[in-house]
């Protein structure tokens, strides 16, 4: 079967396609075949080498999966081949592949009403959003940077459901669309600095973090929490928390119901194919994509 892969850290270009034997499930594992998986911002860092939670190459990268099982190991009785699936999962061995063995208990059943492509965008960013604001209360005021981005544009969902009181840093051209999901107050960070802008809010989400930390805390309540997704200046403050999204079916399975009920919307930006990973990676890495990259496997015989 077909995977991208890499040797060595590096730009897109170290992304490569190769032929390597299909995977086999081990205890509480399934084999799926990938329908679609997205880009994530941990993806060009893994291939670049800026983090190294997957240790040297040669690896495969891909969290997010959508597919179906083939294969389901005597062990596991939740799952059956022909399910639709999807979910969020951390191997060296990702979904940049034809096929892929992933832990049960990490994928819930796709809802008939979500497709593949909705499906493999909304594990990673989803459940990052759905557990950074785990904590948030009616009322609160919380402020979201990056918000048109693939995991803040679902932060804002899912705080608006939650009743809290939405600011979301985003440039110009994506307040319209945020706004359409319910975002209360909206600042383009290029013209106007939010650190004097905003004030006294009980949250923040920080999806860009570094120097962005001690700037946030400004914007802070003192018995406020800055929550930081990606590593800032502000680690020490009280108020600060470090926030690592976990891999979870139950997750995944409440986050799908609500996405095929529309009470929660992933927009996709480009569907593109494996091929063109390198492209994607490029596009995903420029910050200037709304939503999110799906990537489609090969089409069969080709």
């Amino acid at each position: 079967m077909r995977a991208i892969t890499q040797n060595r850290f590096g730009g897109p270009d170290v992304l490569e396609t190769v032929e390597v034997p299909r995977p086999t499930p081990g205890p509480g594992e399934v084999l799926v075949r990938v329908t679609a998986t997205s880009v994530n911002p941990a993806d060009w860092k893994l291939r670049s080498g800026e983090v190294t939670r997957l240790g040297e190459p040669p690896f495969t990268l891909g969290f997010d999966v959508s597919g179906t099982v083939v294969e389901a190991v005597g062990d596991v009785t939740e799952l059956r081949p022909g399910d639709q699936v999807f979910g969020m999962f951390l191997t060296r061995f990702g979904a940049y592949a034809e096929y892929v063995a992933v832990p049960a208990n990490l994928l819930a059943i796709r809802p008939g009403r979500l497709d593949d492509a909705d499906a493999a965008a909304l594990p990673t960013a989803a459940l990052t959003a759905w557990q950074a604001l785990a904590d948030l209360r009616a009322g609160q005021r919380i402020l979201i940077h990056a918000a048109a981005g693939g995991v803040g544009h679902l932060a804002v969902q899912i705080a608006k459901a939650r009743g809290a009181y939405v600011i979301g840093t985003a440039r110009t051209v994506n307040h319209v669309f945020l706004r359409s999901l319910g975002a209360d107050e909206l600042i383009d960070y290029t013209v106007v600095d939010f650190a004097e802008a905003v004030h006294e809010v009980d949250v923040v989400l920080d999806l860009i973090g570094g120097d962005y930390g001690q700037r946030s805390l400004r914007t802070l309540r003192a018995d406020g929490r800055y929550i930081d997704a990606q590593g800032s200046d502000a680690e020490g403050d009280p108020r600060y928390v470090r926030f690592y999204v976990t891999p979870s079916g139950t997750d995944a399975h409440e986050l799908g119901n609500l996405a095929a009920q529309g009470k929660l919307r992933v927009d996709i930006a480009r569907v593109m194919p494996l091929a063109d990973v390198a492209e994607a990676h490029k596009l995903s890495e420029s910050g200037r994509v709304r939503g999110k990259i799906v990537l489609t496997p090969w089409i069969a015989g080709v």
